[in-house]
C-alpha cells in the first residue's frame, strides 16, 4: 500500500511540475501571438520564425499539458451517467477505459513516433522554409515525452482506481 501510495503521489507529483511549468509556456505563446499580430498589422511584415514558434509552443503546451490534464480530470467526456453512479461502478469505468482506450492509444503513438523523432535527429530536422526554427526535432521530442507522461498519469489513475475497488482508497492530499 504504502509503494501504491509513494508511486502515485510521485507520478502526480512529476506531472504537477510539468503542468506548472508549462502553465508559463503559453504565457510564451501569447507574447509571440501579440508580436506577430502587432508585426502583421502596425509594420505590414511578418517573421517565418515567430509564425512557426507560434505552433511549436501550441504543440508542445497540449503535448506536455496532457498527463497534468488527466491529473486535474480535465479531459472531455460525457458526464451524464458517470456522475450518477456509485464511486465503484466510475472506478470500474476508469479502469475498462484506461486498458481500452488510454493504454493502447498511448503505446501506439509512443512507439509509431519514436522512428519519426529518431529520424528527425538524425538529420538534425529543421525548418524548411528561410528565416524558420532551426530545431524542429526538438519539437517532434515532444510526441513521445508527452504520451508517456499520460501514460504514467494512467497508471497512477489506475493504481487509484483499484484501490478504490479494493475498498482500500488512497486518501487524497
Amino acid at each position: 500500500m504504502i509503494v501504491i501510495k509513494t508511486l502515485c503521489r510521485w507520478i502526480d507529483t512529476l506531472n504537477t511540475w510539468v503542468g506548472h511549468t508549462v502553465a508559463w509556456v503559453t504565457l510564451l505563446l501569447v507574447i509571440a501571438v501579440f508580436t506577430d499580430v502587432v508585426m502583421r498589422y502596425l509594420f505590414k511584415t511578418s517573421y517565418v520564425f515567430v509564425q512557426e514558434l507560434e505552433w511549436h509552443l501550441f504543440a508542445f503546451i497540449f503535448l506536455m499539458g496532457a498527463g497534468y490534464t488527466l491529473l486535474k480530470d480535465g479531459h472531455v467526456r460525457v458526464d451524464i451517467i458517470y456522475q450518477k453512479i456509485s464511486p465503484k461502478a466510475r472506478a470500474w469505468v476508469n479502469v475498462i477505459g484506461l486498458f481500452i482506450f488510454l493504454f493502447p492509444g498511448c503505446y501506439m503513438i509512443i512507439t509509431t513516433s519514436l522512428s519519426f523523432v529518431y529520424n528527425s535527429y538524425s538529420i538534425l530536422e529543421c525548418s524548411p522554409d528561410p528565416g524558420g526554427i532551426p530545431f524542429r526535432y526538438l519539437i517532434k521530442s515532444a510526441i513521445p515525452i508527452g504520451f508517456t507522461l499520460v501514460a504514467l498519469q494512467g497508471i497512477s489513475m489506475l493504481l487509484k482506481n483499484l484501490m478504490i475497488l479494493s475498498d482500500k482508497p488512497l486518501e487524497e492530499e
